[in-house]
């Protein structure tokens, strides 16, 4: 039964994703990668991988994907002249498509990824924890490599900040400096009222 299953989410897993690439509609696009992304999690719960499914559909579909269909049905894109370069461009995308799919299958059809070396994964008792074991794995055999994303990352939002932010002279701004030397003189002025006058 597990085996059936997963050959059926893997199928649903490829449709929704080459819908993807292939819909005409931007929102339509977008639900077929909310189906990918539910699909994945059921391959995942398949793998006993509880946490990683929860995951993938709370960030993913709860958030990151509300978002994009939010902007995608705000701007109101007009997607036609990005279109009008598919079929032009088909042959050379197909080709390297092709190439893609022959290498994955000459990887994944080698004796390094037969069922002999990468078995099923063995029932787990109903006190096991895999967000437990997920832990322990990063913050004790891949805590480096966890440390070094974590610095990547944040080097890659301060990029993005830095590349985006831009000087306009047109906006209004403090500038504290400028503030602080300002004395009384330079702000006001009295004017004597019943002669019209400067006093």
């Amino acid at each position: 039964m597990t085996s059936i299953l997963f050959y059926l989410f893997s199928a649903i897993l490829l449709f929704a994703g080459f819908r993807v690439i292939t819909a005409k509609n931007a929102v339509h696009a977008s639900m077929f990668l909310i189906l990918a992304f539910f699909t994945t999690a059921a391959l995942w719960l398949l793998l006993e991988a509880e946490f990683l499914a929860i995951t993938l559909v709370l960030v993913y579909v709860g958030a990151v994907m509300v978002l994009f269909l939010f902007v995608v049905m705000m701007l109101d894109v007009n997607l036609e002249p990005l279109r009008e370069g598919f079929t032009r461009y088909f042959p050379a995308g197909a080709l390297v498509a092709a190439t893609i799919v022959a290498e994955m299958a000459m990887v994944l059809g080698g004796r390094y990824f037969s069922s002999e070396n990468f078995p099923a994964p063995v029932p787990h008792g109903a006190d096991y924890s895999n967000t437990k074991e997920l832990g322990e794995q990063l913050y004790t055999v891949h805590v480096f490599s966890f440390e070094v994303a974590a610095a990547i990352l944040l080097i890659a939002i301060v990029a993005a900040i830095g590349l985006t932010f831009r000087q306009r002279p047109s906006s209004k701004k403090q500038n504290i400096p400028d503030q602080h030397r300002v004395s009384r003189e330079d702000r006001i002025r009295l004017l004597d009222i019943r002669e019209g006058g400067e006093a």
